[in-house]
């Protein structure tokens, strides 16, 4: 038992990579995501209801008439979600996301920069987190069922939680390249 525990004891050194290279793949590949409709779509919600960000859109308080289900294209919402600048502000979160992924990721060469990307991936984790506030989709509606506000989570709500996981994911991303960094400049 003991050999076992003394072998788990250092699996914090490979869970920093888990971490920090989870968070990479999640902030590429959903920037990514970001280009795509459908995507663009699924944020709305988030956006619009947002004090710190719903003046990214042209018309914010309108958009429950315009919502497409993901996989669904309906020509006259895509046209609304043009005019409501809904792509173009998804493209942009989507390069702001690429960007915080490439930054972490470049920790060994740039590790001031991946401190940087980590702190700006913590501060956007808590803006994240604020929707579970400002947007009412983050919670299950009143439909039938008598599970339905607070505590009952929304497949939204579930996804917006996720993020006290990454806002911890960047706090030990920042501290291992603030190290790396230190020793960089230590005196040799």
């Amino acid at each position: 038992m003991n050999k076992i525990l003394h072998a788990i004891v250092h699996l914090d050194r490979p869970g920093k990579k888990v971490v920090r290279w989870g968070i990479v793949i999640v902030f590429v590949w959903i920037g990514a995501l970001k280009f795509v409709t459908y995507e663009a779509d699924g944020i709305v919600p988030f956006v619009a209801n947002s004090p710190f960000m719903s003046f990214f859109y042209s018309t914010p308080g309108e958009y429950k008439p315009h919502m497409n289900k993901e996989g669904e294209l309906i020509a006259a919402n895509h046209t609304w979600h043009e005019n409501n600048n809904t792509y173009g502000f998804s493209r942009g979160l989507g390069i702001f996301l690429i960007t915080l992924g490439v930054l972490l990721a470049i920790y060994r060469i740039s590790p001031l920069a991946s401190i940087v990307g980590s702190a700006l991936v913590f501060i956007m984790s808590l803006g994240t987190l604020s929707f579970l506030i400002t947007t009412p989709e983050t919670w299950v509606p009143h439909l039938t069922d008598h599970h339905w506000g607070f505590p009952y989570l929304s497949g939204r709500g579930r996804m917006v939680l996720k993020d006290v996981v990454i806002m911890g994911g960047a706090l030990i991303t920042m501290s291992e390249s603030a190290g790396i960094y230190l020793q960089r400049k230590r005196p040799r």
